[in-house]
């Protein structure tokens, strides 16, 4: 792991004259920019919901401000990698970050050493939620909802897939178990594809993951939909009760998953707050509205300021839930 280089401070005079001289040049950069193309970081791989996200809101940017942003992928170390070099990045507009919050939160617990600091490197632009991320067991298992997978639960060894150690599904493995007092094995695969077909084969009883990734299962009928999380039901599974409403209160059933853009500390306010703005704006397009449709989720992208709220509010709660799990530190 690369150690982090912590800036050193400069005397005050140097620090008062370097003020002075820079000042008016950030805010012409801020004035003019974009004058020319941004580069787009994707710390996680193509053609998944961050990269959708990344592509389709970088496009509609290009649009409104007729200048590229250009996006490539930057991937491995659970968005690590990809967040260390844009932590170096110039903070001039013009290097713009989409990873979520395992990158910006949970790997806070999940390595003992990170090369660069989530809480200090980066400034919030946009959120984008990832949706409800519905709890599916297999269809000979003898449960419609909640209550019933838990009796079901207590009475026979049960299996629940994770898409990896101390994901969100992971999370929901353990606070069922804590909550119920139950024992149901977490068995971690390498991503959602693996899991949802051994749900559907079932190979596993349960799993929990993206609504776009287990709409197989859930269409061929080899498995049904449970409980999802968060305060309010899904648009495409208007049928099935929140954990909350169904008795659960823990905490980690109320949290959001989510998508967002960051950039450096430092990047002149008036850009974060222009292109903010922007991804709102295009939140509302028809393009956008689509791909929402498709992957069921029914929030659009939120500005700066809400994304900084829920980091405040909800970063401290995941952290504590990842910590519970007792993954060990990389």
């Amino acid at each position: 792991m690369i150690k982090r280089i912590e800036r050193r401070g400069f005397v005050a005079g140097a620090l008062g004259a370097g003020v002075a001289l820079a000042a008016p040049s950030v805010r012409g950069q801020a004035s003019a920019w974009p004058n020319r193309p941004v580069k787009v970081t994707v710390t996680f791989p193509a053609g998944g919901l961050t990269d959708v996200w990344a592509r389709t809101y970088s496009e509609y940017a290009a649009q409104k401000l007729g200048q590229s942003f250009v996006v490539e992928n930057k991937t491995g170390a659970s968005g690590a990698i990809g967040a260390e070099q844009m932590s170096k990045a110039a903070p001039d507009g013009y290097n713009l970050m989409f990873t979520i919050s395992t990158t910006m939160i949970m790997n806070k617990v999940l390595f003992k050493q990170l090369p660069y600091n989530p809480d200090k490197d980066f400034v919030p632009v946009a959120f984008f939620s990832a949706g409800h991320l519905p709890t599916i067991v297999h269809k000979d298992v003898p449960a419609k909802n909640l209550k019933e997978f838990v009796e079901f639960a207590r009475k026979n060894k049960v299996s629940m897939g994770t898409y990896g150690a101390g994901s969100y599904s992971h999370v929901v493995v353990a606070e069922l178990n804590k909550f119920y007092g139950l024992n149901m094995e977490a068995v971690h695969y390498r991503g959602e594809a693996p899991m949802w077909q051994d749900v559907a084969s079932g190979s596993i009883q349960a799993g929990s993951g993206s609504y776009a990734a287990s709409a197989g299962v859930l269409q061929s009928g080899s498995g049904r939909a449970i409980a999802v999380p968060m305060t309010s039901r899904m648009k495409k599974l208007p049928d099935v009760g929140t954990f909350l409403e169904q008795g659960c209160t823990a905490q980690g059933f109320q949290l959001r998953g989510w998508i967002g853009a960051f950039y450096q500390t430092g990047t002149p306010q008036e850009i974060v707050e222009k292109l903010s703005a922007i991804f709102v704006e295009g939140g509302k397009s028809e393009r956008v509205q689509k791909i929402l449709e498709t992957f069921g989720i029914d929030e659009a992208a939120q500005d700066h300021k809400f994304m900084k709220k829920v980091l405040e509010e909800e970063g401290p709660v995941w952290m504590e839930l990842v910590r519970s799990l007792g993954v060990t530190p990389q």
